[in-house]
């Protein structure tokens, strides 16, 4: 009999922990409730845990806390506050984005302005490229056609007539009128290799004590590149007054009696056409001789190979 009589504090020490306690549950009547039935209705249960502790037991107590604890106002206040955060959170990061995604688009603009020449200005670019690569051309042609001057070569002059009568000119003021007729002939060259010009002239004179007696002008021609040709001169007066001019010339069934000086002057005057009318080169030749008549050399050709000067 003393065997089996154990004290209460032996038997609980003794008796193995069993993981599964038994969980009481309190009926608490609702805050919402007002009567009676509604009590009985309306309740929820409220774990009660044994006094003596498990593990078990604390894992539902933990679970069960976590669970309560997320009902409670403070744990919705502060559920509420972490939403806001998270939602100030995205707006933020939405933001940083946008000026991300701003800041990325103006340097993609800038890359693509240094990058090149937008296409809307491809045609004027090309259009300013080709006039100034034009121009750059046309002004090396223009450059090269002025090294390659025509040149004039005087030949000769031959006098036909030279008469001396006494008249009137147009006011009826008596005077000694001339009259002549000759023929000038000169070589023309193109020294262009590149290009053919068209050539005509001032009037060219023969003057006598300052007093023009005769006058011609070259006939208009065009003179193909790196070519030449003679080109002969009418020159005629047809009783030209001399005012004066002739009392020391003595004639005879109206011929002079001694040489009679003249000079002859005119300037020789040649255009090229380089690229249709874009390049046209202007040349200028004054032509200057001193020429004598010699009464014994009428009808004679007359050499004026050393008697002119060019400029």
């Amino acid at each position: 009999m003393s065997m089996h009589g154990k004290t209460d504090s032996e038997v609980t020490s003794l008796a193995p922990s069993s993981p599964n306690r038994a969980v009481y549950y309190v009926q608490s009547p609702s805050r919402d409730s007002h009567d009676g039935e509604k009590t009985t209705n309306s309740f929820h249960s409220t774990p009660i845990l044994s006094p003596m502790g498990s593990p078990g037991r604390q894992s539902r107590d933990s679970s069960s806390t976590r669970y309560s604890g997320s009902l409670k106002p403070g744990s919705q206040k502060s559920s509420n506050g972490s939403r806001r955060h998270h939602h100030h959170r995205k707006a933020d990061e939405k933001q940083w984005k946008e000026f991300d995604a701003i800041e990325e688009e103006g340097l993609l603009d800038d890359d693509s302005g240094r990058r090149g020449v937008p296409r809307r200005c491809y045609f004027p670019v090309f259009v300013l490229g080709f006039l100034v690569l034009f121009s750059f051309f046309a002004l090396i042609l223009w450059g090269a056609s002025r090294n390659q001057k025509p040149r004039v070569t005087m030949k000769s002059i031959l006098f036909e007539d030279f008469m001396i009568n006494a008249g009137s000119d147009a006011s009826g003021v008596s005077t000694e009128m001339v009259t002549m007729n000759s023929t000038v002939k000169l070589v023309f060259r193109n020294e262009g290799t590149f290009f053919g010009v068209h050539v005509t002239s001032s009037p060219l004179d023969l003057t006598f004590s300052q007093l023009p007696i005769a006058t011609g002008a070259i006939k208009k021609f065009y003179q193909s590149r790196s070519s030449q040709r003679t080109v002969s001169v009418m020159v005629r007066g047809s009783s030209i007054p001399l005012y004066g001019g002739g009392a020391d010339l003595g004639s005879k069934e109206g011929k002079p009696l001694m040489p009679v000086p003249l000079a002859m002057n005119f300037t020789v005057r040649a255009r090229a056409y380089i690229l249709g009318h874009l390049v046209k080169p202007k040349f200028y030749k004054r032509v200057q001789c001193a020429v004598v008549l010699d009464p014994k050399k009428m009808n004679v050709a007359i050499s004026l190979k050393n008697s002119c000067t060019y400029n």
